[in-house]
């Protein structure tokens, strides 16, 4: 059975999602579909970015990605689908997939986009708002299908990039950068861990805050303290026990956090 995941900013309240998954039943009736999010925060491309290149790989082989965080919807902006390795991915071409970009060419999987202009393979009619219903939601179901990539529109090599915050290196430690705050206010930077290469004698700044070495997990340390750990993805991340780091500390995505080695 094909698994098709959806990956939107489109919430629960008005019926969305399930009118995108009705689609692609109507086309793949045997498609068993999840949901990674639709909570992702409104237009927020970078959100939906990290938020699909952090549960993509945890998926099977010939998964297939629908994603549609869409401010675009309705311009000139390129539907696309693409193959990244062995997974595929349909939704605008906005820079969304930009990490997952990355991550296929550093480790030479193949890569294969093609623009979405045969509309042999979109519903017969298309509204100026809606093209997760529309376009992206039959094309993710003619590829469980086994429609090829190459029926599907024309071929091309230069997706849209975002810019993505790097960890910087100092004299004295690392310069990383928020990217992602989750639902508890837990702020995970761009800092992997191994890029430590085990050191522990370090201090986190950001915010006015300071935070001293690395906890084991939250359980360790009292509520409301403010701690960095290793979250399950190898990134350092800051949060407050039981609390949220995010609102207390007025963090924001792209702020800085500073690391210090303290010999």
């Amino acid at each position: 059975m094909t698994i098709i995941t959806l990956t939107t900013d489109f919430g629960i309240r008005n019926g969305f999602v399930g009118t995108m998954k009705g689609v692609i039943h109507g086309i793949a009736p045997n498609t068993h579909i999840v949901d990674i999010s639709h909570t992702i925060a409104a237009q927020d491309i970078r959100e939906g970015a990290y938020t699909l290149w952090r549960a993509a790989p945890f998926f099977p082989q010939e998964t297939i990605h629908i994603y549609v965080v869409d401010p675009g919807v309705g311009t000139k902006r390129r539907p696309l689908a693409a193959r990244l390795g062995d997974h595929y991915f349909v939704g605008p071409d906005n820079g969304l997939l930009t990490p997952l970009i990355e991550d296929a060419e550093r480790n030479k999987q193949s890569i294969e986009f093609v623009h979405l202009d045969n509309p042999k393979f979109w519903l017969p009619k298309i509204s100026r708002t809606f093209h997760g219903r529309d376009i992206f939601s039959p094309i993710g179901a003619h590829l469980a299908n086994g429609i090829s990539l190459s029926m599907l529109g024309t071929p091309f090599n230069d997706p849209v990039r975002m810019e993505l915050t790097r960890p910087e290196r100092t004299d004295s430690g690392w310069i990383a950068h928020i990217t992602v705050i989750d639902i508890f206010g837990n702020l995970t930077t761009d800092l992997t861990a191994s890029a430590l290469q085990g050191r522990t004698d370090l201090l986190f700044r950001l915010r006015g805050a300071e935070v001293d070495g690395i906890t084991e997990s939250y359980g360790h340390k009292k509520p409301d303290d403010l701690i960095a750990v290793v979250d399950s993805e190898d990134y350092i991340e800051i949060a407050i026990v039981n609390g949220d780091a995010a609102q207390k500390l007025g963090a924001q995505v792209g702020h800085v956090v500073e690391v210090v080695y303290k010999d």
